[in-house]
């Protein structure tokens, strides 16, 4: 064998297991500093809570999404709701096709959706309270702030418009506001 070959040989060696070794190690450390990354971001708010409570094993929608968290909340007053209306975005329009009334009218423990926002994902959140006063009304909501974040926002009454909100079928009582 010609030595000057064996040199090239082993220093290529040398660099591909360099190279191969930068690989594992960008591969393995990544995601350590994205989650460094992550604890100084601006975008991550401490307004919402985790949700530490107890999960429905009935409920199949995604867990720390907008989907769970209503219907969790809606299991919790006795009002379940179908496993089979998809993202949020497709809620107001399979719950009319399943008997439920979608208005612009919100009440306690009705479904505040809306289906243009989050990448055409849509939004649902669960209506806590109404004002009889002003008529404005308050919603627990997840993945608002961040995922499996659970937070309450207040809207004024004129808002309604802008949200569908879906209730029990024609003929079921709802719970009374607890």
């Amino acid at each position: 064998m010609i030595p000057s070959l064996f040199v090239r040989s082993t220093s290529s060696m040398k660099k591909v297991g360099l190279l191969v070794a930068g690989v594992i190690l960008t591969i393995c450390f990544l995601p350590m500093l994205a989650i460094v990354a992550l604890a100084g971001s601006n975008t991550i708010s401490t307004t919402g809570t985790l949700y530490n409570g107890p999960g429905d094993t009935s409920d199949t929608y995604a867990f720390g999404n907008c989907t769970y968290w209503v219907s969790l909340l809606r299991a919790q007053i006795n009002e379940p709701i179908p496993n089979t209306w998809g993202n949020a975005a497709t809620w107001a329009s399979r719950a009319a096709k399943d008997g439920y009334v979608v208005d612009h009218t919100p009440s306690y423990g009705a479904i505040m959706q809306i289906s243009d926002v989050d990448n055409g994902l849509g939004h649902v959140a669960f209506v806590e309270s109404v004002d009889s006063t002003t008529g404005a009304w308050t919603v627990s909501q997840m993945n608002v702030v961040a995922w499996d974040e659970v937070n309450q926002e207040t809207y004024p009454a004129r808002a309604a418009e802008q949200f569908n909100f879906i209730h029990q079928p024609i003929g079921v009582v709802s719970s009374p506001n607890l």
